[in-house]
């Protein structure tokens, strides 16, 4: 799930600390890291990688960010929802209704602000859908308590409804709404995404002197960023 890079549009609540070209570019590298995590793991495991973008009409600006093989979908939430399915559930729902339309037997949605995810965790999660029955789905936490990643054997469109998004609830709500549908759910370990200064100070820190992420890491070191990254003044 991504939004195009483009200045004032991507990564917005990263800015300040970062000027608005700048979360761009980062979000463009966000983007490839997580692309070629995709594929990474499409060695192990029969999956088919995808950008589900929006808005549509920027397809060119996304493109050569990349990893080779990903194809894309549109996730603007401009199709027909339930009554309960507004903002990025729409877009949620959009891309998980598309996947199924194509033929595929599982459908993942995936966070492109988890550059460092390990390639292991898309294994694992694509490996619970792929063995498992129609009632299985999949959730991976983020530490914030959101998600970086929801996935299942139908398309469950309540799980996208009446959810109070960007929110700390919304992985304890979808949850709640997995069980009250009767699935299955497995967790994934927790993870972080990068929204706020605090998450991207760690994702500094992480990257530095390591070999994860190359693309942001390179990022990183083009626009000179080092911690801390909050705004004068904060906490």
């Amino acid at each position: 799930m991504v939004k195009s890079p483009l200045a004032g549009y991507s990564k917005t609540r990263l800015c300040p600390p970062l000027r608005p070209e700048q979360a761009a570019r980062l979000s463009a590298a966000f983007l490839r890291d997580t692309t070629e995590t995709m594929r990474a793991a499409a060695a192990s495991v029969p999956v088919a990688g995808y950008a589900a973008y929006a808005p549509a009409g920027t397809e060119e600006a996304l493109i050569p960010h990349l990893a080779a093989g990903t194809s894309l979908i549109l996730a603007d939430g401009s199709v027909p929802a339930p009554a309960g399915v507004e903002g990025f559930g729409r877009c949620l729902l959009h891309a998980v209704q598309t996947l199924f339309d194509r033929g595929h037997s599982a459908a993942c949605v995936l966070s492109a602000d988890t550059p460092t995810l390990p390639t292991a965790i898309l294994v694992t999660a694509a490996t619970l859908l792929l063995t498992g029955s129609d009632s299985r789905a999949v959730v991976g936490a983020c530490d914030d308590g959101g998600y970086y990643l929801l996935g299942m054997r139908r398309p469950h469109a309540r799980l996208f409804a009446d959810i109070t998004w960007s929110t700390d609830t919304v992985a304890a709500q979808t949850r709640d709404r997995a069980a009250a549908l009767g699935l299955d759910l497995f967790e994934l370990p927790l993870w972080y995404d990068i929204d706020d200064d605090a998450s991207l100070d760690r994702l500094v820190q992480e990257t530095s002197g390591s070999n994860n992420a190359p693309w942001t890491r390179h990022a990183i070191g083009a626009l000179g960023l080092s911690v801390p990254m909050r705004s004068p003044g904060t906490a």
